[in-house]
């Protein structure tokens, strides 16, 4: 069952009120675009500061909250957390772009320099360094299979769990651990022994 102020709380209130989904949006909307922004760049990833703008749809950012909107009722209220829901939606028409994406990696592969690349450290956490603007490291991205690159960049830079990340796309954690492991073998044969690309024991590129 739901409790109350909870995110499951909210989709359940927001069937009948459906202002309140709202909340979610104000609660993940960033969180979202900065994942969406360092997979396809920011121009691709661009979104509307509001829900009611998301609702007319457009880029990944956005439409995640419009598809969720449409199909909330349809969201286990008994689950408190709906990141890996949204990151699940993000990832599928993040999906649809794959070739941009790939254009985007192979792009900076080949210069070496990216302002959204540079954008990402600027941004980011402890857990993604200076690493991403590196030409090597887009190009081991881009070398991955769309399945292993989500898996890894769903960790690596949603932070999301490995059950969390099994919930988002709706396969066993054992298949995440598999992709992830297989994912970090390509990037370490990618990146060789440069001791500016490293894996720390979090697994993040």
């Amino acid at each position: 069952m739901a409790r109350a102020g909870d995110d499951g709380d909210v989709v359940a209130q927001s069937l009948e009120q459906p202002e309140l989904f709202a909340r979610l949006y104000d609660r993940y909307a960033p969180d979202i675009h900065r994942y969406a922004a360092r997979r396809l760049g920011d121009s691709a990833a661009d979104d509307s500061p509001t829900l009611e703008c998301a609702r007319a749809g457009g880029p990944p950012s956005a439409d995640t909250f419009l598809v969720a909107f449409r199909t909330r009722s349809r969201y286990d209220v008994t689950r408190s957390n709906a990141r890996p829901w949204l990151y699940g939606i993000a990832g599928n028409l993040i999906g649809k772009q794959r070739r941009a994406e790939i254009r985007a990696l192979r792009a900076l592969a080949r210069s070496g320099h990216d302002p959204v690349a540079e954008s990402w450290s600027e941004r980011a956490d402890a857990r993604v360094t200076a690493q991403a603007a590196h030409a090597p490291l887009a190009g081991a991205l881009a070398g991955l299979s769309a399945g292993d690159r989500h898996v890894l960049l769903l960790v690596a830079w949603a932070e999301l769990t490995y059950p969390e990340v099994a919930e988002a796309l709706g396969i066993p954690v054992g298949t995440v651990r598999s992709r992830l492991n297989r994912a970090r073998r390509k990037v370490r044969s990618a990146l060789g022994a440069d001791p500016a690309f490293t894996l720390d024991a979090t697994e993040v590129v």
